[in-house]
């Protein structure tokens, strides 16, 4: 079931989320004159900006699957010039639009399924690709951190474990080799890297604000109730506070992240 997303809750950090697809484009070649750019797994519309802001002469597209995001990528503060459709994005077959960039920020860690890895979904977005076309995308490789792995535990004690045994399975996100290998198999050059961002996140249980946007939802949704809600945040804002202190200038919350830019040989 996919997570019912909270677009203002996501972008209270904007700032801080945008940075890293920024650091990403700066590594994404020329494109030739009005290309075709994909955003898949678009959110609320701040990386469609963003490829807007690069190409402004594109024919874009933005595919994400909560109706909540698309609302906010197609309003003022998102990238309302855009094209955007309500997709899976693991069932859209990208060949039709000869795209010269698929590009994708932080969404490939959602697009695991029970039966599928998101890997499997480069070959595919290679084969896409008009020749010299471009596949650029960056996801969080933190779910080993803190902040996941305190979720994790704490969704499996007594309190939790049949109330969330439903929840989404934990996202993943593979060594930097596996994408270089994946995208060089696929006809492409590989440029992977990963960064750690160290942030200093501001305010009182910044890192659980910080989670309500992102990790969180699949969880939320299973708590509709405002009282039980309220109790699994206290027990995970507790456990966050312990695992990153705050201090005199704010909560330091390392980020890492996985970065590629592949080219169609």
């Amino acid at each position: 079931m996919p997570a019912h997303w909270d677009a203002d809750q996501y972008l209270r950090y904007a700032d801080l989320r945008n940075r890293p697809f920024a650091d990403l484009l700066a590594r994404v070649p020329d494109l030739p004159p009005r290309p075709t750019v994909l955003d898949l797994g678009c959110g609320p519309g701040n990386s469609t900006a963003a490829l807007r802001r690069r190409w402004p002469d594109a024919r874009l597209l933005g595919l994400d699957t909560s109706p909540e995001l698309l609302a906010q990528a197609r309003g003022a503060d998102g990238e309302p010039t855009a094209e955007y459709r309500e997709q899976d994005v693991t069932a859209y077959d990208p060949a039709p639009e000869r795209p010269d960039l698929i590009a994708s920020n932080a969404a490939l860690h959602w697009m695991d399924t029970d039966t599928a890895d998101h890997l499997e979904l480069l070959p595919r977005w290679a084969a896409a690709l008009r020749p010299g076309g471009v596949i650029a995308f960056q996801l969080p490789g933190n779910f080993a951190a803190p902040s996941h792995t305190l979720l994790a535990e704490l969704r499996r004690t007594p309190r939790w474990r049949d109330r969330l045994a439903t929840a989404r399975p934990d996202a993943s996100c593979h060594a930097p080799d596996r994408y270089a290998r994946t995208l060089l198999a696929a006809g492409c050059t590989a440029d992977v890297w990963e960064s750690t961002y160290t942030m200093v996140l501001p305010g009182s249980d910044p890192v659980l604000e910080w989670v309500k946007g992102s990790a969180l939802r699949p969880v939320l949704d299973l708590l509709p109730e405002a009282e039980e809600r309220a109790e699994f945040l206290a027990e995970y804002g507790a456990l966050l506070r312990e695992a990153y202190p705050a201090g005199g200038h704010g909560t330091l919350f390392p980020f890492r992240r996985v970065f590629a830019v592949a080219v169609k040989r």
